[in-house]
C-alpha cells in the first residue's frame, strides 16, 4: 500500500516542495524516515502515533517507511507531522482524499491531535501557487498569514478531527471523539465542511497610500537645529545611502536615526512580499499581520551582538539581523563598541547586497539590501570636538587612534555619508525647521525620479549603480571632474569612495530637482566625508 502527499519545508527563506510518500508493507511493527530528515523529524513519528490513536484512528500495526523527496536535501522543523499523519491515514484506508483537489498540507501535530502553527508559511504557499496547488490544509493560526497570498484557497485546520466531516450517526469512543475504526474509510468529496477559505474579499493588504507621520510619532520638527544633520539625513534616504553620525554624547545622533524611517517611503507591494517573507521565515510574525509588511524595517542590534546573530547562521542557517533589515535601515549605534570581527562580515553585504552562508551540504543566500546607519563618539570619552572648557577631551592621541582603529579603513569605505554632530545651536522650537512629512515628500519625489531613470534595469536606487551603468548613467562637467580628481590625489581617496561621491552627487541633484550634476552637488558630496577629510 502506497500513498503520497506534497508538504514543504524552508529552504533559507524560500519555501522547498516536499513529497511526503508512505509506504506500509508486511512485517514486525516500525515505522522509519527516511530523506535526511533532522531530530524534530524523526520525532514526528511518536507526535503522529499518538495524534492518531486519540483521534480515534488505528495507527497501522504493520512495517511503515516514510519518504521525504527528494532524498539529497536535508529537511528540519514540524512542518511535516500533518502530511505524515494523512498519508498514513489515506495509505491504510480510513481516509479517502479528493481526488481533483492538488493540495499542500502543512503543520506541527500535538499528541492529543491538535494543529499547531509552524514558521515560514508565507514562502510555503507562496511556491505552492507558484507550482499550481489549488489549496492548501494548514493550521488555524497560519491562515491569516497565509491569506496574504492571492490565487489559492486556504482552508485553515485546528485539529486532526476537522478533516473528517461530521457525522452524528458514526460511534464514539470515551472522549467523545467519532470513533473511525469501528466504521468504514471517511471519503471526502471536498474540504467545504472545513473552515471557509479565503477569498480575495476578505484579503487584508496594507494601504499602498503614502504614510502621513501620526501626531504622537518621533518627527524632525522636534529637532532643535541641526539643519545640515538633517539634509545629510534626507540625501541618504532619498539614495538609500550609508550614513554615519560622529558627535560628543548628548547631541542626538540617536535621536535623528531613530527618527529616519518618517521620512522613508513605505513599501512599494513586491517589496512588501520580499520583507514580509523574510519575517516569515524567521518566525518573527507571532501575531496574525493585517496585511503585507507597509513600513520599511528598522532593526537597531546591542553591540554585544554575534556574526552569527548579525549575517545569519545555524546548521541549518537562519536569517541574521542584516536580512531581517532587507529594504530598510540597520541601525548600529554606538559603532566602535561592537566587536572588529563582527562589523568586517558587513563588508560583504554591503557591496553584494546578498548573503551566502555556506555548510557543508548546501549555500544558503538570504537577501539584504539594506541601508547602513551607524553612530559614534569621536574618541573614549566623547568630546574631542566639543568647543567648551567643561567639556574638554581627556583622551591621548594613542587612544583615539587606537578607537577609531575598530572601525577598518575598508568599512569605513563603504559609508557614503560620515556627518559631524555638533551641540545644537538652538534651544528652543524653530518654525522653520522641517517636519518629517515635508523631508518625505522629497525623498519620495527622489525615488520616483530614480525609478524613472532605472525602469529598463534592476537597479532601484542610486547607491546601487556600478561598474559600466554608473559610467553609462551619470556624466560630470568638466568642472566638477577636474574638482573631483583633486580631491582624489589630495585626500589620496580608493576608487570606491570616488564612485560613491559621484553616485551621492546625483542623489542631491534629483533632491534638487535638477536633471543634471553640477560642481556644487560634487562639493557637496565631497564635504560629507568628514572622516576622509579629517574634519574632527
Amino acid at each position: 500500500m502506497y500513498g503520497k502527499l506534497h508538504s514543504a519545508c524552508l529552504y533559507g527563506i524560500d519555501g522547498v516542495l516536499i513529497e511526503v510518500e508512505t509506504d506500509l508493507s508486511n512485517g514486525l511493527p516500525q515505522t522509519s524516515i527516511i530523506g535526511l530528515p533532522d531530530s524534530a523529524i524523526r520525532e514526528a513519528v511518536e507526535r503522529v502515533r499518538a495524534a492518531i490513536k486519540n483521534c480515534g484512528y488505528q495507527y497501522p500495526l504493520q512495517r511503515i517507511t516514510i519518504n521525504l523527496a527528494p532524498a539529497d536535501l536535508r529537511k528540519e522543523g514540524s512542518s511535516f507531522d500533518l502530511a505524515i499523519a494523512i498519508g498514513l491515514l489515506m495509505t491504510s484506508g480510513q481516509l479517502v482524499l479528493p481526488p481533483q483537489e492538488r493540495t499542500l498540507v502543512v503543520g506541527e501535530l500535538a499528541l492529543d491531535g491538535s494543529i499547531r502553527s509552524v514558521p515560514g508559511i508565507l514562502s510555503m504557499v507562496d511556491l505552492a501557487k507558484r507550482q499550481g496547488f489549488t489549496s492548501v490544509l494548514l493550521p488555524l493560526d497560519n491562515v491569516e498569514e497565509a491569506s496574504l497570498i492571492r490565487g489559492i484557497q486556504v482552508f485553515g485546520i485546528r485539529h486532526l478531527q476537522d478533516i473528517a466531516p461530521e457525522n452524528p450517526d458514526q460511534p464514539s469512543n470515551s472522549v467523545g471523539i467519532p470513533n473511525n475504526s469501528n466504521a468504514g474509510p471517511v471519503v471526502l468529496k471536498n474540504y467545504a465542511h472545513l473552515a471557509a477559505p479565503i477569498t480575495d474579499k476578505t484579503h487584508k493588504m496594507a494601504d499602498r497610500k503614502t504614510r502621513q507621520t501620526p501626531l504622537f510619532a518621533d518627527d524632525y520638527s522636534d529637532v532643535l537645529g541641526q539643519h545640515h544633520v538633517k539634509r545629510a539625513l534626507m540625501i541618504a534616504a532619498a539614495g538609500m545611502h550609508n550614513i554615519l553620525l560622529v558627535g560628543p554624547p548628548g547631541t542626538g545622533k540617536t535621536m535623528l536615526i531613530k527618527r529616519l524611517p518618517s521620512i522613508l517611503p513605505p513599501l512599494s507591494e513586491d517589496e512588501a512580499l520580499e520583507v514580509t517573507k523574510v519575517l516569515s521565515a524567521a518566525g518573527k510574525l507571532k501575531e496574525a499581520p493585517q496585511g503585507l509588511i507597509a513600513d520599511r524595517p528598522f532593526r537597531s542590534p546591542h553591540h554585544t551582538i554575534s556574526t552569527s546573530g548579525l549575517i545569519g547562521g545555524g546548521g541549518i542557517p537562519k536569517p541574521g539581523e542584516v536580512s531581517l533589515a532587507h529594504r530598510g535601515i540597520l541601525f548600529l549605534d554606538e559603532l566602535p563598541e561592537f566587536q572588529r570581527q563582527v562589523l568586517e562580515v558587513l563588508r560583504q553585504p554591503l557591496e553584494d547586497r546578498t548573503v551566502t552562508i555556506s555548510r557543508a551540504r548546501a549555500a544558503f543566500t538570504f537577501p539584504a539590501q539594506f541601508m547602513l546607519a551607524c553612530s559614534m563618539n569621536p574618541c573614549p570619552c566623547g568630546y574631542l570636538s566639543a568647543h567648551s572648557e567643561e567639556q574638554r577631551c581627556i583622551c591621548s592621541p594613542a587612544r583615539v587612534a587606537a578607537y577609531r582603529a575598530k572601525i577598518s579603513g575598508p568599512l569605513l569605505d563603504r559609508i557614503d555619508l560620515q556627518v559631524e554632530v555638533p551641540p545644537p545651536g538652538e534651544w528652543r522650537k524653530s518654525a522653520a525647521s522641517p517636519s518629517s512629512e515635508e523631508m518625505q515628500a522629497k525623498v519620495i519625489h527622489a525615488h520616483q525620479i530614480q525609478a524613472t531613470r532605472y525602469a529598463k534595469s534592476s537597479v532601484r536606487w542610486n547607491s546601487q549603480l556600478s561598474g559600466t551603468l554608473l559610467r553609462r548613467t551619470i556624466h560630470l562637467p568638466q568642472e566638477a571632474e577636474q574638482l573631483l580628481e583633486q580631491t582624489l590625489q589630495t585626500l589620496n581617496l580608493s576608487m570606491r569612495a570616488h564612485d560613491r561621491i559621484i553616485k551621492m552627487a546625483q542623489t542631491i541633484a534629483d533632491l534638487d530637482h535638477e536633471g543634471e550634476i553640477v560642481t556644487a552637488h560634487v562639493a557637496e558630496a565631497i564635504q560629507y566625508r568628514q572622516l576622509d577629510l579629517n574634519l574632527f
